[in-house]
Formats: C-alpha cells, sequence, structure tokens
C-alpha cells in the first residue's frame, strides 16, 4: 500500500483541474500544465481534490500509484506556487549575467558560456554568484538548473564551481610533502 498515494490531492481556490481523454489539465494562476495518465491508475476528480488509485490490483499499479499522485501534486504546486532552484556559483573571476532570454557565465574557460533559457522559466541574478531559476514546471526547472551546473561542477578540493544552495561538497585534503 501506498502511503503517499491514499492522500488525495487538494486543488486549492482559484484552480481548475479537469480530465479529457488521457490528460489531465491544471489551470492557476501561474498558468497552464498537463500531463499524461497511465492505464494503470484511476484519476477522479471530487470535492476540491484529486483522488487517485491503481486501476488493478498488479504489483507494476501498485508501484506507480505513489508516483503519479506526486506528479499530479507537482502540476497544482507548479501552477499555485511555481519552483525555484538556486544555483551558487563559487571560484575567482566565475559570474554570471542574465540578459533578457540568454544566461551568460564565465567560468574561467577560454570563451563565454551563453545558455538560452527555455521557453517558461525565468532566470534572475541578484548578484554575479547567485543564480536564481524559477518556474510553473518542476522538471523543467531541475533540467535546466542541472545543465548550467554540467559546466563547472563544484571539485572537492578547493570547492570551486558551481552548486545548488544547500548542497554538501564533501571536500579531501591536498598532497602531502
Amino acid at each position: 500500500m501506498s502511503r503517499i498515494g491514499k492522500k488525495p490531492v487538494a486543488i486549492p481556490s482559484g484552480v481548475t483541474a479537469n480530465i479529457e481523454g488521457k490528460t489531465l489539465s491544471v489551470k492557476g494562476p501561474k498558468g497552464t500544465l498537463s500531463m499524461g495518465l497511465s492505464d494503470l491508475i484511476d484519476y477522479k476528480i471530487e470535492d476540491g481534490e484529486i483522488q487517485v488509485n491503481p486501476a488493478n490490483d498488479t504489483q507494476k499499479a501498485r508501484s506507480y500509484w505513489g508516483m503519479q499522485r506526486t506528479l499530479v501534486s507537482n502540476l497544482v504546486e507548479g501552477v499555485t506556487e511555481g519552483f525555484t532552484k538556486v544555483l551558487e556559483i563559487t571560484g575567482v573571476g566565475y559570474r554570471a549575467q542574465a540578459q533578457g532570454k540568454k544566461l551568460k557565465l564565465q567560468l574561467g574557460y577560454s570563451h563565454d558560456v551563453d545558455l538560452d533559457v527555455p521557453e517558461g522559466l525565468e532566470v534572475k541574478t541578484p548578484d554575479q554568484t547567485t543564480i536564481e531559476i524559477s518556474g510553473s514546471d518542476k522538471q523543467a526547472v531541475g533540467q535546466f538548473a542541472a545543465e548550467v551546473r554540467r559546466w563547472r561542477k563544484p571539485e572537492p578540493y578547493k570547492g570551486k564551481g558551481i552548486k545548488y544552495r544547500g548542497e554538501y561538497i564533501f571536500r579531501k585534503e591536498g598532497k602531502k610533502k
């Protein structure tokens, strides 16, 4: 039994959800999100909440149950509050600058790294060493944050690179004489 799957997803005021065929679409103040529905799961909208239950008692249906409920919850949370990832840059001369729909990174390479910001995401740089990526789609926010981080992952000796806020970097001791 899925403990997560048992809990219904509450639909806050100002948010509408409807099921059309094999698609669940949720509309709220931050936009509209939709996802494809699995045949192994039953979805019901009633009394201001979305109920997610397995369609049958197979192992596969029960293993999808909690994940599908979490995906539905992420849709509702995305259109109401949105998601944000904060990246921090550490290193001498490393900096970031948001320019409209582009993110310009200087990471110690012989060239600047210019990244196009995907549609539906917003990138802010409050200062040169902080990047805030926000949007309503949790997967898109996380994917773009991972792509930015990929350009210079934090290294264990000096800790230089791009890391998530709150991430712990395991530090190593250098060579000894």
